[in-house]
């Protein structure tokens, strides 16, 4: 199958989800996870209409996505990966959403890099919801604390929630527990599934799925 025709079957699957879930359609952003594919594997996605996607690593992206954007200027581009404060300043320049802020320091650091920088980028709280010792995130208990310190004492603007479960584990209960948070914190928007799982996300609410493998094939 070729890429546009995978891209065109996840679309198909999300706007049936929402279909059955009762929501509107279009509810839902598709961001099409490119990392580890390079500017030429990425192309076509960009021809089939897509424009949002998202990467990992601060440094692979800087390696693709100037150009990318260059050519193509309505490209919105996020950062799903673990972010380090050393690389704050080259986040908050390329990105247009940052989805992984999940402790002070880092949320510190941006604060300063958009205010040096002159640039507002959308921000996610990453929420540890099985709080697995080896993934990032803020512990679900913490969460509703925590966008209050990055809304009140740094003045940052966090539009949502983001959660990865635990691979082995359903995923419903995950996100219903991201949903409520949201909720408790008051922050619209969701960030939740992915390949394996974005169809059940969407019947929770989620207003985002972040989607690789379904589009781009295996790594």
């Amino acid at each position: 199958m070729e890429l546009q025709e995978r891209l065109n079957e996840v679309r198909s699957h999300i706007a049936k989800a929402e279909r059955e879930a009762g929501r509107p359609e279009g509810a839902v952003q598709l961001v099409a996870v490119s990392k580890t594919f390079d500017a030429e594997a990425i192309r076509p996605a960009i021809s089939a209409g897509q424009r949002v996607f998202g990467e990992n690593r601060v440094q692979e992206s800087q390696g693709k996505w100037p150009a990318l954007k260059a050519e193509t200027s309505d490209i919105e581009l996020h950062l799903i990966g673990p972010l380090q404060s050393n690389k704050a300043a080259d986040a908050v320049a390329l990105f247009d959403v940052i989805e992984t802020v999940d402790r002070e320091k880092i949320a510190r650091a941006l604060a300063d890099e958009m205010q040096r920088q002159g640039k507002a980028v959308r921000l996610y709280v990453q929420v540890n919801t099985g709080l697995e010792p080896q993934k990032a995130g803020i512990a679900p208990d913490d969460t509703v604390a925590f966008v209050d310190l990055c809304r009140g004492e740094l003045g940052l603007s966090i539009e949502g929630l983001m959660c990865i479960p635990p691979a082995d584990e359903n995923p419903g209960p995950h996100f219903a527990l991201l949903a409520k948070l949201a909720k408790q914190a008051g922050v619209e928007k969701l960030s939740m599934g992915m390949s394996s799982d974005y169809e059940v996300a969407v019947a929770f609410g989620a207003t985002s799925v972040r989607v690789g493998s379904a589009i781009f094939g295996a790594r």
